[in-house]
């Protein structure tokens, strides 16, 4: 059974918390659409929390970080990606395992954004619905676009497409994103057989970013002994903006985003699409080093999938 109460959460007086006994996830309505908690109970949160004071300044106002999970549109831009949305977001309770939020269009791109989350009573899991909406006068192309900010001190691991041997497969595998700013000597960067791992690092304050088109349809962020797998589509032949992309990882400090893209479409207006994400956790995942992280991880992924 699923549990919906409002709480206070770091300090935002007005969130609500969705619990099964096992795991909680939290929203606010104070600010928004975001979800700002994921954990299981009596234990870290697994997403990023990250005071007002960081900000970010366009000439649409002032647009924070937060930290949790926030909806925006691909591809990027500024000021457009950058729309404020510090201010008090409308929401409704579904059912009795759902929560909706769902603000207002934004004023300046006419674009209404809403999340819907829903947790499953009996395990981990939740499933995110974003939904875009276009309230404008004219068509617009864009693509949804869902970033998680992590707690920081983990590492993203993105899986690599199944080994085949170059006599038995001549093409490639799949598009790998490189931006002006990546750097393939950074320590944070780590490369196995089966993953491509990109490690959050107080110490190197500086950033990181890598996008691939992601045909496994998943990827984790390892953290202590707590391991966040999110499940997403790639639907082939469709067209993602950023080269390709589906996923994209960006690091800097202690923040760590991981990234999903839906398909560009282009909408009418009145028109929406979405984008599903399903999130789960697992603790007691002890990894020691990169030469066991797939024996440990690849079964519990393997029990995410619903096959």
């Amino acid at each position: 059974m699923v549990k919906i109460e409002k709480i206070s959460f770091f300090e935002q007086p007005n969130c609500y918390m969705l619990s099964n006994g096992g795991v909680e996830v939290i929203v606010t309505t104070d600010i928004g659409p975001r979800i700002i908690g994921y954990r299981f109970v009596g234990s870290d949160n697994i997403l990023g929390e990250i005071g007002p004071s960081n900000v970010v300044k366009t000439e649409l106002g002032e647009w924070h970080p937060w930290g949790g999970h926030r909806l925006w549109c691909a591809p990027e831009a500024k000021p457009r990606s950058y729309v404020p949305d510090n201010d008090p977001v409308p929401f409704e309770i579904v059912g009795d395992d759902s929560i909706r939020l769902s603000p207002k269009a934004d004023a300046a791109t006419g674009i209404e954004k809403e999340i819907l989350v829903t947790l499953d009573a009996n395990s981990s899991q939740v499933t995110i619905t974003h939904k875009l909406t276009n309230r404008g006068l004219w068509p617009v192309e864009l693509a949804p676009w869902a970033l998680t900010i992590m707690n920081g001190g983990g590492v993203t691991i993105i899986p690599n497409e199944p080994f085949i041997p170059h006599t038995d497969a001549l093409l490639p595998a799949r598009p790998m994103v490189l931006w002006h700013y990546t750097d393939f000597t950074d320590p944070r960067w780590g490369f196995t057989k089966e993953y491509l791992l990109l490690q959050c690092d107080p110490e190197f304050d500086y950033p990181q970013k890598i996008g691939v088109a992601n045909k496994q349809e998943w990827v984790g962020y390892l953290r202590n002994d707590t391991l966040f797998v999110k499940r997403f589509p790639y639907i082939d032949g469709a067209k993602y903006a950023d080269y390709g992309c589906n996923f994209e990882t960006f690091t800097k400090g202690d923040f760590m985003e991981v990234e999903t893209l839906a398909p560009l479409v282009t909408l009418e207006p009145n028109q929406s699409t979405t984008h599903v994400e399903e999130w789960f956790l697992f603790n007691g995942v002890e990894v020691c080093d990169d030469e066991v992280l797939h024996e440990v991880i690849a079964p519990l992924v393997d029990s995410t999938s619903g096959e």
